[in-house]
C-alpha cells in the first residue's frame, strides 16, 4: 500500500466551545463541522482535525466507537518561511510556548498546549523531508 497522507487525526476534548474558540480564533483553523454535544471538526491545510467528546464517541455505533485520554500530541507544519511569524503570533496571543527544538537537519519546532493539555507543535517545513 502507498498512502498519500494522514487525512485526519483526532483529539478528545472536554468542552466543544472552548475547543472551537481555541482552534478557530487562536490558531485560525476553519470550522468545517460542529455537532453540539458530540464533536467539532477543523480544516488544517489538506488535513482535518477531529475533536470529539470521548464519552459520546465511545458509545457510537457508526463510525465504530473510539476514545482516548491523556496528553495527546499533534504537529502543524508552518508554510515555508513563516516559522518565525507563527512563533511570534502564538506568543503575541499569550499562548505559553514552553519548549523549542532544533532537529538534526537544522529545522526547528516549538511546543505549547491547547486548553485540554494536548501537546501542540508547530514545525518548520523540511523536518520530515
Amino acid at each position: 500500500m502507498e498512502f498519500t497522507q494522514i487525512k485526519e487525526t483526532c483529539l478528545y476534548v472536554h468542552d466543544l466551545e472552548t475547543t472551537r474558540a481555541f482552534y478557530a480564533h487562536q490558531l485560525g483553523l476553519e470550522v468545517i463541522a460542529l455537532v453540539e454535544g458530540s464533536h467539532v471538526f477543523f480544516r488544517a491545510g489538506s488535513s482535518v482535525l477531529l475533536c470529539f467528546l470521548p464519552e459520546v464517541s465511545r458509545i457510537k455505533q457508526s463510525p465504530p466507537p473510539h476514545y482516548g485520554s491523556g496528553k495527546l500530541h499533534l504537529a502543524f507544519e508552518a508554510p515555508a518561511g513563516q516559522y518565525e511569524n507563527y512563533l511570534q503570533e502564538i506568543q503575541h496571543k499569550g499562548i505559553d510556548v514552553y519548549h523549542h527544538e532544533t532537529w538534526a537537519r537544522g529545522t526547528r519546532s516549538f511546543y505549547f498546549d491547547d486548553p485540554d493539555g494536548h501537546v501542540l507543535e508547530i514545525l518548520e517545513t523540511g523536518v520530515w523531508d
